[in-house]
């Protein structure tokens, strides 16, 4: 792990480097609308082409086959990954990657195997440790929700009061059911009848934070890639004989929205920061719970923004604004919307310290 602020820079710098070989911010998105709508909703020859470049094993430790980076670096990465709307699920599978043992960690870290988490019960909680899914005698019984891009998945792990269980998607008594998400991609609902399943000690709250904490900064890529699309359009489209970017209202509309990316971005990196510097637990939450919301807020006023700056064709499936607009109603709620992440906030942190 980068010990100076020198080594730490390097570090981003050749993360963000690595990912523009598969997200590249200039990608045209033709690969992400031809997936949309498909199953399982991404291609695993480039989930491979992840796993081999190392990314899925960002957080895992080394000596368990992963690089032993931090939430820094892992949130480098996703950003970069919501700024092309990768439709692969590295950050469901990085929280699932980093509970597993060392037996199951080559085949999930080549790729040859994806395991992603099952841990939601009902909507609009954060509650890991919900307990209508019980294990017992070697066999979990009970019932997940919102399970992300579940259609890929070859196993899930599966929380439980104590731990988790690694449950196989072909085994007896696991039922899947995938819904389509407005984005193009699937949620799939688990259901588990006496299912076997191998249990695996210790809780996902640290992954889950990380998750959290990814999310947040896809969604701050996203923003930030429709943003300079939309400004792209401002400079080059006319009307009335004039670029539509010379009329001061646009402007101003253009001047409020990069502020939302910019207070998105200064706060995403503070909490990533204090993710890898923090040792007070509750400040590590406060300050994921401040990213989540901020992100999550943002998004949705750059996304639905740039749309409006668009015009008409704002509005059509074949502009590109709508892929961003469509990706950031999947991914603001996800791991926690922001009245939620406020709210926590609110319990954990430091009196006077407001968002």
């Amino acid at each position: 792990m980068a010990t100076t602020a020198e080594d730490r820079e390097e570090s981003l710098r050749m993360i963000r480097d690595s990912a523009a070989g598969i997200a590249p911010r200039t990608s045209d998105l033709k690969r992400v609308r031809a997936l949309r709508f498909t199953e399982p909703g991404f291609d695993r020859s480039v989930w491979r082409e992840m796993c081999e470049m190392g990314w899925l094993g960002l957080l895992v430790s080394e000596d368990q086959g992963g690089s032993g980076l931090g939430v820094q670096e892992f949130c480098a990465l996703t950003e970069e990954l919501g700024a092309a709307l990768i439709p692969e699920p590295l950050i469901p599978a990085a929280m699932a990657a980093r509970a597993l043992p060392a037996d199951h960690m080559a085949a999930v870290l080549s790729g040859e195997r994806i395991v992603l988490p099952a841990w939601q019960e009902k909507p609009l909680s954060i509650d890991l440790a919900a307990g209508g899914t019980t294990f017992a005698n070697g066999r979990v019984s009970g019932k997940k929700v919102f399970v992300p891009m579940a259609a890929g998945a070859d196993a899930f792990l599966v929380t439980v009061p104590g731990g988790s269980v690694l449950v196989d998607r072909g085994a007896t008594g696991v039922h899947l059911e995938c819904q389509t998400t407005q984005d193009g991609g699937n949620a799939g609902t688990l259901t588990l009848d006496n299912a076997p399943g191998e249990f695996i000690a210790g809780d996902l709250s640290d992954a889950f934070e990380t998750a959290t904490m990814a999310t947040s900064a896809y969604l701050l890529g996203a923003m930030d890639r429709v943003f300079g699309i939309t400004m792209e359009y401002l400079k080059t489209r006319e009307q009335f004989g004039r670029k539509i970017g010379s009329f001061q209202a646009l402007q101003h509309r253009s001047a409020d929205l990069k502020i939302q990316v910019s207070l998105a971005r200064a706060t995403v990196n503070a909490a990533a920061r204090t993710q890898d510097t923090s040792l007070d637990a509750a400040e590590r939450k406060a300050a994921v719970s401040r990213a989540k919301a901020r992100a999550s807020d943002a998004a949705s006023a750059v996304t639905r923004g740039c749309i409006q700056l668009h015009g008409g064709i704002g509005y059509t499936d074949a502009a590109d604004p709508g892929l961003f607009l469509r990706k950031m109603m999947v991914l603001a709620p996800a791991y926690g919307s922001a009245a939620l992440h406020r709210a926590r906030f609110r319990d954990l942190a430091p009196a006077g310290d407001e968002d």
